[in-house]
């Protein structure tokens, strides 16, 4: 897999991913928005390995 997200793709993901763990942590999100949560590990995943698969079939690459 080649990295095919940028850095500020990457704080953007990791931003969005972590503010949402908070919220379910603080009991703002409950229940099926709770799904949210499913997400933000994929988001957290994703700047971790610094490849998105949904950018491959777009043929979107931040990492410029």
């Amino acid at each position: 897999m080649e990295n095919n997200i940028g850095l500020v793709d990457r704080i953007i993901r990791a931003l969005v991913a972590t503010a949402i763990i908070a919220l379910y942590l603080k009991g703002k999100i409950r229940g099926i928005a709770g799904l949210l949560l499913v997400a933000s590990g994929a988001l957290m995943a994703s700047v971790m390995s610094g490849y998105c698969p949904l950018y491959k079939p777009l043929k979107i690459n931040t990492n410029k």
